[in-house]
């Protein structure tokens, strides 16, 4: 299991253990069938970006317990339905046997610096990171997170391991993706969430499903402008229906393709944040210092950089 996290050597030590839940982007997002228990079927490739929530492990606790701060933490319930308490007190019922019953209880702390209900797999993203941090602590084989991943939800999974991957049936077929190239990406998401559900009624409504051909992936993108021309030839069929919901989303699309060197403007997931890939990070950095105005002005939350690999130490 690759770890982009400092941990600690037991959790006896007292000192705190930290996960870095990186942003999942959909660079693109086909529907391809639905299931007869109502689970839309996807298509998707998946990369991550820079900008992440962190997830602590502050030290034993007499109950599994979570705090939450961070730009985006103020109306965040720490409470049972929140996915990183769910993922913690899952993976706890697991791992109990080997701990004869005993498995510690920990107080977590989650820092949310990603917007919610914005298509990145935030909470997705924190719940995966706390099965990792757990995880580690309690000397839990990867090969048990998937199965507790996919009960928690169609992006756990591909979070777990956070790195580039084509995510298909409901999000738990995963497969390799095109190594990637050192391209740039910006996020920027109107600061108005999006109901899931809502865009998928709205994508129903405007007639469903499009029968299209498998997207062709290589086994590698040498250039961002390589990586752009395969994804020309794909789309987020829920572009549409979220624009549909929230017109914002297409004067953000705008923006980011108004911009020098943007290559290719869309949506992540079912928005609302949007991405422009670019020729390289500093070209995306560049792109953002022009956006900073229009995105101060209009309150628009902003990343810049490039992809994030695995292994790496942010």
């Amino acid at each position: 299991m690759t770890f982009s996290e400092t941990m600690p050597s037991t959790a006896s030590t007292q000192t705190t253990a930290q996960a870095t839940a990186h942003a999942k982007i959909n660079l693109f997002l086909h529907i391809t069938g639905r299931r007869d228990d109502g689970y839309h079927l996807l298509d998707s490739l998946a990369v991550f970006a820079g900008a992440a929530d962190h997830v602590t492990l502050a030290g034993p606790s007499d109950t599994m317990s979570l705090t939450i701060n961070g730009p985006f933490g103020q109306g965040l319930e720490a409470d049972d339905q929140n996915l990183v308490l769910r993922a913690a007190r899952a993976l706890q019922v697991q791992a109990s046997p080997s701990f004869n019953g005993l498995t510690e209880n920990f107080r977590l702390e989650l820092e949310k610096n990603l917007p919610v209900s914005s298509g990145i797999g935030g909470g997705s993203a924190d719940a995966a990171a706390t099965l990792r941090l757990l995880a580690r602590e309690w000397n839990v084989d990867q090969a048990t997170l998937f199965p507790i991943a996919e009960k928690l939800g169609a992006d756990v999974p591909v979070c777990v391991a956070q790195r580039a991957t084509r995510m298909q049936g409901i999000g738990e077929i995963l497969a390799p993706a095109p190594i990637l190239p050192d391209a740039g990406l910006l996020l920027v998401n109107p600061g108005v969430g999006v109901s899931t559900p809502d865009v998928f009624r709205a994508f129903a409504a405007g007639g469903g499903i499009v029968e299209r051909p498998e997207a062709f992936l290589p086994e590698r993108w040498s250039t961002a402008q390589d990586m752009v021309a395969d994804l020309n030839a794909t789309t987020n069929d829920l572009q549409a229906p979220a624009l549909s919901q929230c017109p914002v989303i297409g004067t953000v699309l705008a923006s980011i393709a108004s911009l020098p060197d943007c290559l290719l403007s869309r949506m992540s997931g079912s928005g609302a944040t949007c991405f422009g890939i670019f020729p390289n990070p500093e070209s995306a950095l560049n792109a953002a210092r022009i956006l900073s105005e229009q995105s101060a002005r209009l309150g628009w939350w902003t990343w810049a950089g490039g992809f994030h690999h695995t292994g790496s130490s942010t």
